[in-house]
């Protein structure tokens, strides 16, 4: 390898690290994933019919989770963990706001997600859209699912589990893994409010 090549490859490796490299104040429990999904948004409708996109929650913390109503164990795990979460926030729980996305907008109708979402907590937001801005939605944000029929004409959704975090100007954009500890997750979300404080 030439001494211009081995100087290449450096330097590429050196910009791959700057991209991993967070500039948020730590400990940060979360993934920061800002510059792979630096475009990300959606455009889907609330449980009244009203479109929403991403910047209509300006000024809050936005708590991002892609699921479905019928999930087995995953979504309904996540959401009584942001539940948890919002308690644990006290007062800044007004500062933050939590959406389920439904990757499952055949079964999950606005008036399903109207009576499921809130359950969890009054404040949380349910959206859907058709199987176009539901895959568009999902893609912004890198969330992978698939349809799996079973025997019995029914079927369940393999998808993505992470939980997303988002800033108070739509930016930073972090992931927060499934299973993380609640307080772990309050903790980044107080650091998104801490941001721009």
């Amino acid at each position: 390898m030439s001494r211009m090549s081995k100087l290449v490859m450096l330097i590429l490796l050196l910009a791959l690290g700057a991209c991993n490299k967070s500039d948020y104040p730590s400990p940060l429990n979360a993934i920061d994933i800002s510059w792979q999904h630096a475009q990300a948004d959606f455009h889907l409708y609330n449980e009244r019919g009203k479109q929403r996109s991403l910047s209509d929650y300006r000024g809050k913390v936005v708590v991002l989770f892609f699921g479905y109503t019928h999930c087995p164990e995953v979504c309904p795990t996540t959401l009584a963990d942001l539940a948890h979460a919002m308690r644990m926030l006290g007062p800044d729980a007004k500062k933050v706001q939590v959406l389920f996305v439904t990757l499952d907008p055949e079964r999950d109708t606005p008036e399903v997600l109207a009576k499921y979402i809130p359950s969890f907590d009054p404040s949380f937001v349910g959206l859907s859209g058709d199987s176009q801005a539901t895959a568009q939605a999902a893609k912004s944000f890198g969330v992978n699912y698939q349809k799996q029929s079973d025997n019995h004409g029914s079927y369940t959704l393999d998808h993505s589990d992470g939980t997303y975090l988002i800033g108070v100007e739509g930016k930073p954009l972090w992931m927060s893994r499934y299973g993380q500890k609640t307080d772990m997750i309050v903790q980044d979300i107080k650091l998104l409010l801490a941001i721009h404080n």
